[in-house]
């Protein structure tokens, strides 16, 4: 593979300049020397065509990517003949919802929910297509200057009918510890519903400042919620209503069944706050209590310790009776 800088000619594209630098690739602003519009070039290292689990990501949201269109996803445009290996994606001016985050912490409850109404609607149309983003996060989510989204790197989504997850697979393939949802986390494969919990700890972060798990590392992050419940959002936040409380829940929601079964329905309740019912949850009483899998391993080594004292004591007993 050619390395590529600034001002090379790509085919009939012109590179004009590096925008950002990733592990796995390189993305360019570039200019189509036949229709004259700004694009978005994206090429992998090197290093990445030689392994087969990276170089399958890179086409597989080439692929997805053909696939979709909607305006709140990045659309990318299919070539043949290319010279090398790249991936041509339009140019969407903006910041991600990353950077927003990072200078203002929290945003205003309309904001946040305007947000993610717009992402639900994407999500719908990305569900309703066979794809699972599986790795939504406010790194993958662009915004405009009138709060416009778009929904970026499909590096990792599903497609229906793709292989089931194992969890030898989970560090290639797995979203961000912040993020992914708990049947993710227990290796399964996951659908619609494992996305709109990540946007449901998104919504959770933009309305306090702050995701709902946490831990010293990316494993107790993830344990965290499988075992804890999150501080209540009106804890943080005291502007945050009940209604809006009982849908972040509702999004939360540690058992998929439980969960919105559609990004439909997560933006239903957004834009009908006043009919939402809100739940007696025990989640609001015992969100203090946390544990750990440390205390489950105790426990089990007790009862394994235990074993052989109540094996000893039924056969003294039987002994005696004998």
């Amino acid at each position: 593979m050619t390395p590529v800088h600034p001002g090379d000619r790509l085919d009939q594209y012109r590179i004009e300049s590096v925008v950002a630098r990733s592990g796995m690739a390189s993305i360019f602003r570039a200019t189509d020397m036949r229709s004259g519009r700004p694009v978005a070039i994206k090429v992998p290292h090197p290093e990445m065509e030689s392994d087969p689990v990276l170089f399958d990501r890179f086409r597989r949201e080439e692929q997805i990517g053909v696939k979709l269109d909607h305006p709140g996803v990045m659309k990318v445009w299919a070539g043949e003949d290319r010279s090398q290996v790249y991936m041509v994606m339009e140019w969407v001016e903006g910041r991600l919802l990353r950077q927003v985050l990072a200078e203002q912490a929290k945003l205003s409850i309309r904001r946040a929910v305007k947000i993610t109404i717009a992402i639900c609607d994407a999500l719908e149309y990305i569900h309703s297509h066979g794809v699972v983003h599986r790795d939504l996060k406010p790194e993958n989510v662009m915004i405009d200057a009138e709060d416009r989204i778009k929904i970026i790197d499909f590096g990792i989504a599903g497609q229906a009918g793709s292989r089931r997850l194992t969890f030898a697979k989970l560090s290639q393939v797995m979203g961000t510890p912040e993020y992914i949802s708990p049947e993710q986390v227990k290796g399964k494969r996951g659908d619609g519903r494992s996305d709109i919990f990540a946007l449901g700890v998104m919504f959770y972060e933009m309305l306090t400042g702050k995701t709902p798990f946490s831990g010293p590392n990316p494993f107790a992050i993830m344990n965290d919620r499988l075992l804890n419940n999150p501080i209540p959002p009106c804890e943080v936040n005291p502007e945050i209503t009940a209604e809006l409380q009982e849908i972040i829940y509702r999004a939360l929601e540690r058992d998929p069944k439980n969960r919105y079964a559609s990004a439909r329905e997560f933006a239903w309740d957004l834009q009908h706050q006043d009919q939402v019912g809100v739940a007696e949850r025990p989640e609001m009483r015992e969100w203090k209590r946390r544990r750990t899998p440390w205390v489950r391993r105790i426990l089990f080594y007790l009862m394994l310790a235990m074993i052989p004292v109540v094996v000893f004591g039924l056969l003294l007993l039987v002994a005696r009776r004998g």
